[in-house]
């Protein structure tokens, strides 16, 4: 028995069910509407209920409860970004959103603990952000990248007072620089 811990494949194979049937949806509509038949008013909802489902944390030691941020990252073309996050850099994309047809894309990729929303609204970021993500082993990254042969990419290990780094750009000239912290599972 499925339950909203689901949601995603669920919406997947309505998209498919659909498609069967000559009719097309697009993956947030599918999203759309499996959060409805859970009782969400929208996906982020039913999004949100998975994640704490699925990732219990330590609770906050103060009231206020902050939990680590979400980079929200300016793109400009969704098939290179896709290509990009989920094609080079192995992320998962979680949902997408869009307020009708022909209006700019909002969405969630992730991989592992480290989460990002990429978004085509004007307002929400500016291009060229960076983000430093802390990560257990560099060097394993890096092999994983060079084996994908990415055509507009070949990001080395770079040594730093602080770690091993391995630092991205994105086509929207945003920054990610992995780091393996000091200490942190190092050989050498």
């Amino acid at each position: 028995m499925r339950d909203f811990r689901d949601a995603k494949l669920m919406a997947k194979v309505l998209k498919q069910a659909f498609a069967e049937r000559n009719t097309t949806i697009s993956h947030s509509e599918a999203l759309e509407i499996v959060a409805d038949q859970f009782g969400c008013e929208q996906w982020n909802i039913l999004s949100a209920r998975i994640d704490v489902a699925g990732n219990p944390t330590k609770k906050p030691d103060s009231p206020v409860g902050i939990l680590p941020p979400i980079p929200i990252f300016r793109i400009f073309d969704v098939d290179k970004a896709m290509e990009f996050y989920c094609g080079f850099l192995g992320f998962t994309l979680d949902w997408e959103h869009r307020f009708g047809d022909n209006f700019p894309l909002y969405c969630q990729v992730s991989r592992e603990g480290m989460i990002l929303h990429l978004s085509e609204h004007a307002g929400d970021a500016s291009p060229g952000a960076r983000v430093f993500v802390r990560i257990a082993d560099a060097i394993g990254l890096q092999a994983e990248l060079a084996a994908k042969d990415y055509r507009y990419m070949k990001p080395g290990v770079n040594k730093a007072p602080w770690g091993l780094e391995v630092a991205v750009t994105d086509p929207f000239s945003n920054r990610i620089t992995f780091c393996q912290q000091q200490g942190e599972n190092q050989t050498d």
